[in-house]
């Protein structure tokens, strides 16, 4: 015992002399989790307040193209900017270009007109009043209607210009509904208006919706930046000491170090025991780091808090065996280079690319079918499942030990793989 904790206190000074080391496993990660989450809150904010900016350019004098207008403010995911009727089109173009906004909509001068024919001829058709003999005549009507033009901004996503084409055409709807109801109104009743009651009783949806989040203790959370972004950063943190413990390994191994060992009353599994202990304590101190930033620094700085799962033993357990498979790891990596240069290089690529297949840079469940298997082979991607089920899902130790089971999995095959390593290269 007494050889195992001299071990660990070299290990410890040899750590704290360095300092590229220390900053690359705390400071890195720190900083990625405040610019990421504050980005991605952004984006949060974006769709849950439903504020896009929208040039209006109204061509139209009717009545339609107000309660059009009146809609799409009523709607509340636009914030409207109106153009004067003298603007164009080049106008709205400059304005967009200048980030003044990032959809501008034009509506033609004939839209009231278009609105009222359509209203007038389905209405007419449902009550049997117009004998439609010549469907190629309707069709082509209909194909004469002037359209409104839509500009967006190239940096929106596709996605999210379909959630915006979706919210258009339902307001277009409920304009075209409107006056539809109207003139079947004044047709059955022989009466020039409907009553205001009446038509919201018609047009406005009686029918609620719960929206409810799935989790394990039946809690309501609600997504954010930081829930998400937390264990995934700190998961990167905890992999990154590759980069100090690897090279710790190889400058041992070319100094003699391990040489001299075998001429002292020790063994190596001491000196290898003691490495993995010291750095496992380093991993947990990071991610108690990082989840007190989350929990205490985030509110100050306008971010959401990060909320700490209920199951605190789940949670310490998950901790300790995300540590030991990332200084597994990172020990098998330092056994098989040879160079300071060939552990950090393999170490810091291969951590970013089972980041990148393993769901911390793009959501496993966004990722393409053909990818839905190899993602499986990254230790982070079972990590983060385990993080995300106590984080996001309310789940206890119990929910998440089959993702517990496949890190057991990969911690024994470092750990094989180090030692055949080492009896390969006769360090034992």
């Amino acid at each position: 015992m007494y050889k195992l904790w001299a071990s660990i206190k070299k290990d410890g000074r040899i750590l704290l002399r360095d300092k590229v080391g220390l900053a690359l496993m705390f400071l890195m990660p720190i900083l990625l989790a405040i610019i990421i989450a504050s980005v991605q809150n952004s984006t949060f904010e974006l769709v849950n307040d439903k504020k896009v900016p929208l040039l209006v350019l109204n061509r139209d004098t009717g009545e339609a193209s107000k309660e059009l207008i009146h809609s799409l403010e009523k709607g509340g995911m636009f914030t409207l900017k109106k153009l004067p009727a003298t603007a164009t089109a080049g106008d709205i173009k400059s304005r967009m270009e200048n980030k003044d906004a990032l959809l501008g909509i034009i509506i033609p001068p004939q839209y009231t007109q278009d609105v009222l024919s359509k209203a007038e001829r389905v209405s007419g058709e449902a009550l049997k009043t117009i004998a439609v003999t010549d469907s190629s005549a309707t069709d082509s009507s209909r194909i004469k209607a002037n359209p409104l033009t839509l500009y967006y901004h190239p940096v929106l996503q596709k996605s999210f210009r379909q959630g915006i084409d979706g919210a258009l055409n339902s307001v277009l709807q409920i304009v075209q509904s409107k006056y539809i109801v109207r003139a079947l109104y004044s047709s059955i009743n022989n009466e020039p208006s409907i009553p205001q009651s009446l038509e919201q009783q018609i047009l406005s949806n009686e029918t609620p919706v719960n929206q409810l989040a799935v989790s394990k203790d039946n809690s309501q959370p609600v997504p954010n930046a930081t829930q998400h972004n937390i264990p995934a950063w700190t998961l990167f943190a905890m992999f990154f000491i590759v980069i100090s413990l690897g090279s710790s390994l190889v400058r041992e191994k070319t100094s003699g170090s391990f040489l001299r060992l075998k001429t002292m009353p020790t063994s190596l599994s001491v000196s290898i025991a003691s490495k993995q202990i010291t750095y496992i304590l380093i991993t947990m101190l990071q991610a108690a780091v990082i989840f007190s930033i989350g929990r205490w620094l985030f509110p100050v700085i306008g971010l959401p808090a990060l909320n700490i799962p209920a199951d605190k033993a789940g949670l310490l357990l998950v901790t300790f065996l995300c540590g030991w498979c990332a200084t597994s790891f990172a020990i098998c990596i330092g056994t098989f280079a040879n160079t300071q240069e060939q552990s950090n290089g393999i170490g810091a690529i291969s951590i970013v690319l089972f980041a990148a297949i393993g769901g911390l840079l793009v959501p496993a469940f966004a990722m393409p079918a053909s990818f839905q298997g190899v993602m499986r082979i990254s230790p982070l991607y079972w990590c983060l499942e385990a993080f995300y089920g106590l984080f996001l899902e309310g789940a206890r130790l119990g929910d998440i030990f089959r993702n517990l089971v496949p890190v057991l999995i990969i911690i024994a095959v470092l750990q094989l793989a180090t030692w055949l390593g080492m009896k390969q290269k006769r360090l034992i």
